[in-house]
């Protein structure tokens, strides 16, 4: 609970939101970072193409409304820009604000700088985590093993784009120490002076190039997260290492000094280890050079390379604020994969089947097929402009059949064709997304036998059809439950 000490502890308005706001849009993200703004007396205006949303919005908050367009028209009446993570940089209104010098920033930049200008007492401890897949993952992990003893009252939380929404993690009760925060490309491209404590950047691959313009400019983005006192970075992934080739890494493989990786069957730290020699998790001693023995790499959940990746990296964010390795494994062996992140979620027929809608790029898509002999694969959606060719020669040779829906099907199917000719292939052109995923099912049930393993693993996005990657996930459950019973059903009849 917040205490009059540490209101009287609080300071004021950091220069950049001193003058005259406008917060781009009245929906959720917008809203949350004018009510952030509002509540430390910021001169804020929402500005909105819906006049109704906007209004209420305003009304709701005791700030100013502007509609869009004259927001575009009148830009140069404000001091600073606030948009949130949608907000494309062509956006007129931001081309507009560039041509009159205006500043656009946007909500972790916001919650950032009230947070070093003490505008909620003290300031926290920041963690960024990004990279194109793995980051909820990493994030919930992390937070996890900072968390400390007490979960009623626990040291760190997630947050940004899992749990509590950053700048509402500021006012968060009960007050924790560190912030977790797993950030998108768009949060740090509109981030200017974030320097996190810790930062890292997990792997880089193609994604939302429709929205940045190019790799280059995806990547320049990812790498503010390494303008951190303790930058880390990916040593097994030659971009994100090039990023910061000094820093601290962790690796799938035996680890280096200055790495923390995987030796027989345990992940090992060699960075953080000059004062920890002999705190090992299960007691035993280690010599001095040879690193501390975290916690053992089987058990972790999401099983797999994807899940012993993830949990490397968040090992080696928790070593770096001094996180003792009892604490790590402890986490470790508690943690459970969110939903739609390679779960297995059914098996009947004795088919197995897995989840993972979150694979919504080719990259993530290898990494949850990865370690996988053969399966059945289900991919298909939005690609965002993502290159296939690599994904398709590696991967393809693996799949005993696929089915492929979506707005972007046909140049995978043209993909699988050139690579595997001979590769059973069924494409559904509906547009429902109940009858697609019923149709894909229908080949899947002709073609599937016990032992077979269907991978949902779409290597694209879902909104050209669904509401979401979860949608995606939970229809794909509840086709494999209708087509292809449990055991426990069928010995029921």
């Amino acid at each position: 609970m917040t205490t009059e000490d540490d209101k009287d502890k609080r300071g004021s308005l950091p220069e950049q939101l001193t003058g005259p706001l406008l917060v781009a849009g009245a929906g959720v993200s917008g809203e949350g970072i004018a009510r952030l703004l509002v509540a430390c007396a910021a001169d804020v205006t929402v500005a909105d193409a819906n006049t109704a949303t906007g209004q209420a919005l305003a009304s709701k908050l005791g700030c100013a409304f502007i509609p869009l367009d004259e927001a575009v028209a009148q830009v140069d009446r404000y001091a600073t820009v606030v948009t949130s993570p949608g907000w494309r940089p062509n956006s007129e209104l931001f081309v507009q604000a560039a041509a009159h010098g205006v500043p656009v920033i946007g909500d972790v930049e916001v919650a950032w700088q009230l947070d070093q200008a003490r505008c909620f007492g003290e300031p926290h401890t920041w963690v960024a985590i990004t990279g194109t897949n793995g980051k909820t993952t990493t994030t919930g992990m992390a937070a996890a093993m900072l968390a400390g003893p007490d979960r009623e009252h626990p040291l760190a939380l997630a947050v940004g784009n899992i749990g509590v929404a950053v700048g509402e993690a500021l006012y968060h009760e009960p007050r924790v120490d560190t912030l977790v925060a797993e950030l998108s490309s768009f949060q740090l491209h509109y981030s200017s002076t974030l320097r996190p404590r810790v930062g890292i950047v997990l792997n880089l691959a193609d994604d939302h190039l429709d929205w940045h313009g190019s790799f280059e400019a995806y990547a320049a983005a990812k790498a503010k997260a390494l303008h951190a006192e303790a930058p880390l970075v990916n040593a097994d992934d030659p971009v994100v290492r090039n990023l910061a080739p000094e820093a601290i890494s962790f690796t799938l493989g035996e680890p280096a000094p200055g790495q923390i990786g995987v030796r027989d069957g345990y992940i090992v730290d060699r960075a953080f280890v000059d004062d920890n020699v002999g705190e090992q998790s299960d007691g035993k001693s280690q010599a001095e050079g040879e690193g501390l023995v975290i916690a053992p790499v089987e058990g972790i959940s999401p099983p797999g390379v994807a899940g012993i990746a993830d949990a490397l990296a968040a090992t080696a964010v928790a070593r770096a604020l001094g996180a003792p390795a009892h604490d790590i494994a402890a986490a470790l062996a508690s943690f459970s994969v969110a939903s739609h992140r390679g779960a297995i979620t059914h098996r009947g027929g004795g088919v197995t089947f897995v989840d993972n809608s979150k694979a919504t790029n080719p990259h993530a898509a290898a990494m949850a097929l990865k370690g996988v002999a053969r399966y059945i694969w289900i991919g298909g959606g939005q690609l965002k402009g993502a290159h296939i060719d690599t994904f398709l020669r590696e991967n393809a040779p693996h799949m005993t059949a696929a089915a492929l829906l979506g707005v972007d099907r046909e140049k995978l199917r043209e993909g699988l064709a050139n690579v595997v000719p001979e590769l059973p292939v069924f494409v559904t052109g509906e547009t429902d997304k109940h009858r697609a995923m019923r149709e894909i099912f229908e080949f899947v049930a002709s073609v599937a036998q016990p032992g077979d393993t269907v991978m949902l693993a779409p290597a694209a996005a879902s909104l050209d059809m669904y509401k979401g990657m979860a949608e995606r996930g939970d229809i794909f459950t509840a086709c494999a439950k209708e087509f292809f019973p449990s055991e426990e059903s069928e010995s029921a009849h």
